[in-house]
């Protein structure tokens, strides 16, 4: 149990109402009870307020005022929060232990505070840092090295020469390092196209489940510090994703093409293949992208959700509009004086 005084020192927050009130633990302003702690943050769930039964509310100084028990006043209370779940949910302590199934070669290298679950295959050349924690079934083939404190899931198979960073996480069914999509049409038979290169991966990455990394054609595919990928992400060969970038489920990167840094890319997002996309961008949600971005903001396309009777009129329209602009150049051309 911690007090709402000890919650505040870590967030840099001010307690209204007792300071002394304990809680264990987090949940939402809906379902909370007496000793959870919820947050607000955004202002359409602010109507929970009155009803929430919960033993303490992060708040912003704006809305700190309309709740009725205690909060805890901050700067950004969906960042109080992630900080503070951390804290009542902290990480299980790694042990150090060899898991008597686990298959690894007399040439790898493993940190004796490194902990290796059972069944998993550790193959020659391989380095694995201090603190590591090598999830049941994981697959970690020739040559790879992995930094400090990383925390790979079960599941996960990473194949050869890839060269991971510290402080990773890498959640189940993750693929690392497989061949990229290189193939040429000889005659009408497509070919192979040896895939040579490898995967680079910074510090403080975070990678969702399923999610497939290709190594590269030539050179290696790379990942920056600080990215954060989401679930069933495609990431191909020769990519290079800058560092602090976040990328959303169900994104497809085609090959050769390097994101900035700091970029925001939505869930379900298309991008082709050998574009550049500067530094600070934002990418919505389903957009399709086909050429390079040379300028930051937020870019979108595709049509949101509507009735099938008005898609089904906008469909006819959409075929129309060769036709109307032909109209309309028509008209231009013979108002010209």
């Amino acid at each position: 149990m911690w007090t709402l005084e000890q919650i505040a020192q870590h967030v840099n927050g001010e307690v209204l109402g007792d300071d002394t009130w304990q809680v264990d633990s987090v949940s939402t302003l809906k379902t909370a009870t007496k000793h959870q702690i919820s947050f607000l943050s955004n202002s359409k769930y602010t109507k929970y307020l009155s009803s929430t039964k919960a033993g303490a509310v992060l708040a912003s100084k704006q809305t700190a005022t309309s709740v009725t028990g205690n909060a805890i006043v901050v700067d950004d209370p969906y960042i109080a929060y992630a900080v503070i779940a951390a804290l009542l949910n902290p990480e299980p302590e790694i042990k150090p232990i060899i898991a008597s199934t686990a298959v690894i070669s007399a040439k790898a290298e493993i940190a004796a505070s490194a902990n290796v679950g059972h069944h998993v295959v550790i193959s020659d050349n391989v380095s694995i840092g201090d603190g590591a924690n090598i999830g049941a079934g994981t697959v970690i083939l020739q040559g790879v090295s992995i930094g400090k404190n990383a925390r790979i899931s079960p599941n996960v198979t990473i194949c050869a020469h890839v060269k991971i960073g510290d402080n990773i996480i890498i959640h189940p069914g993750v693929v690392i390092g497989s061949d990229g999509f290189g193939i040429a049409n000889n005659k009408g038979k497509w070919i192979k196209v040896p895939q040579l290169g490898s995967v680079e991966i910074g510090n403080d990455v975070e990678i969702g489940a399923n999610t497939t990394i290709d190594c590269g054609a030539l050179e290696n595919t790379i990942i920056g510090n600080g990215v954060k990928l989401d679930n069933q992400i495609q990431i191909a060969h020769n990519d290079i994703i800058g560092d602090n970038t976040v990328i959303a489920g169900c994104v497809g990167i085609a090959g050769s093409t390097e994101i900035g840094q700091n970029c925001i890319i939505g869930g379900g997002v298309g991008i082709s293949g050998h574009l550049n996309i500067t530094d600070g961008v934002m990418i919505t949600g389903m957009t399709m992208v086909t050429k390079s971005i040379r300028d930051p903001g937020s870019y979108s396309s595709g049509m949101p959700a509507e009735t099938t009777k008005q898609w089904h009129r906008n469909v006819v329209r959409y075929r129309q509009l060769d036709k109307l602009s032909e109209r309309v150049k028509k008209l231009e051309r013979q108002n010209q004086p």
